[in-house]
């Protein structure tokens, strides 16, 4: 289900050549830790061993793009070059650097795989909110959200077969965290994030427009980690669910609003917006009433130790910091709360945005991603640049810290769900 992947096979079976797939396993990447290495890696092994069924060697390269590569290519006598694509900042420049090194005789395209309406053609412009690209959005779906064509058994082999991948030995080459430990409820890999998205639509789906922001509800579909590292396609996803909007149209359509609206709406952020993790990159109105309450004398002042072990003067605040630091994964209703307590308890909205965001891509199975930054996280409502900064929201009645900022507090939280029960659930062991 990788429209990259298909692509690249049509064009070797037109040019009658093998094809073959490269995954460049790079030391570190921002605050990704053996959590994150770890889901990525086991994944790709499923990768391997279904490239190896449809006679496609796949390759494990250590190493920058940029290095491993253009070596890859002239060894190899390649013929073209397909790549995916992401919005961020560091792969954009992963593609910049390598372009500069391929041969010039050594055609290279990218393809937008990870939205179903490619970036570029979604919009050609920073969008102001959901509001005006989702019918820029449900315009082209027609055009984009259809089936996926089969990677077929390659026809051409290869002229020598790939390398043994020595899976163990990868993990030795990572320069990375290996303190932040895995998590138990989520398998890596296509299969088991089939099988998840298999249970929401049999046990969960039901219940999506009603509960989802209910943090006790089993409601969400759960499937941003193996979203985030392509081993489900949210294409796949939406072809599935779709497929019951008769029986539950409200959850359907709550789903797609969710899964393709907001989720594309940031990429759509992170693509034109240069500044898409820092302060600078929201609104005027928002840096100036950022700016304009710096100085407000804050309730608490936490350190991003206390925050990061979750021992703050509020019992959901921590209990939500917990369940990130054991599961990999807050609930997405919480996000919105955790993160505008963060500016709350902070020096300044540049901190509040730092240790947001440290903290999500530390402990976050599907951090460092584009929803992230925005952040939409779990499919869900908002995070770090929406809650602390007002991206994609309007200005609401002026209040100390927070300014304009749309305001959670504790109180607002008791109306919604039962606080009790989420913090007996995550209540620190001592």
């Amino acid at each position: 289900d990788n429209w990259a992947f298909l692509y690249a096979q049509r064009l070797a079976l037109k040019q009658e050549l093998p094809l073959h797939v490269c995954f460049c396993l790079v030391p570190k990447f921002l605050e990704a830790t053996i959590r994150h290495y770890r889901f990525m890696l086991r994944g790709l092994q499923e990768v391997a061993e279904e490239c190896a069924e449809l006679n496609i060697p796949f390759h494990l390269l250590l190493g920058y793009a940029k290095d491993v590569l253009p070596t890859f290519v002239t060894e190899h006598g390649v013929g073209g070059l397909v790549t995916d694509f992401s919005p961020l900042r560091l792969p954009r420049q992963w593609v910049e650097d390598l372009r500069e090194r391929l041969p010039e005789d050594v055609p290279f395209a990218q393809v937008d795989a990870h939205n179903i309406v490619p970036c570029w053609i979604a919009s050609p412009k920073q969008e102001y909110s959901a509001r005006t690209i989702r019918g820029k959005i449900h315009a082209q779906l027609p055009e984009f959200l259809t089936e996926f064509p089969p990677v077929v058994r390659h026809p051409h082999p290869p002229s020598c077969p790939a390398e043994p991948i020595a899976w163990e030995a990868c993990y030795s080459s990572l320069q990375v965290d290996h303190t932040v430990k895995e998590v138990e409820w989520a398998t890596p890999g296509t299969a088991a994030g089939m099988a998840v998205l298999k249970s929401f639509i049999a046990e969960r789906l039901k219940s999506f427009s009603t509960h989802r922001n209910d943090p006790n509800k089993a409601a969400l579909s759960n499937l941003s980690p193996w979203l985030h590292f392509g081993q489900v396609s949210t294409q796949r996803a939406i072809l599935e669910v779709q497929k019951h909007r008769r029986s539950y149209k409200d959850s359907v359509d709550a789903f797609v609003e969710e899964a393709v609206v907001r989720r594309e709406l940031a990429e759509n952020f992170c693509y034109y917006n240069e500044n898409y993790d820092s302060v600078q990159g929201a609104y005027d109105w928002a840096q100036t009433t950022l700016k304009v309450h710096a100085k407000d004398k804050r309730p608490y002042l936490y350190s991003l130790q206390e925050l990061e072990q979750g021992t703050t003067h509020d019992p959901l605040w921590n209990a939500a910091q917990l369940q990130m630091v054991q599961e990999g994964k807050m609930h997405g209703f919480l996000r919105m709360y955790w993160a505008k307590k963060i500016l709350e308890w902070t020096r300044s909205p540049e901190e509040a945005l730092q240790f947001a965001i440290y903290l999500n891509d530390r402990y976050e199975l599907d951090g460092r991603d584009p929803n992230g930054y925005l952040m939409l996280m779990s499919l869900c409502a908002a995070g770090c640049l929406w809650s602390i900064c007002g991206i994609h929201d309007q200005g609401w009645a002026e209040r100390p810290v927070f300014g304009k900022i749309r305001y959670m507090n504790y109180a607002g939280c008791k109306r919604k769900f039962d606080v009790e029960q989420f913090e007996r659930r995550y209540a620190p062991s001592h």
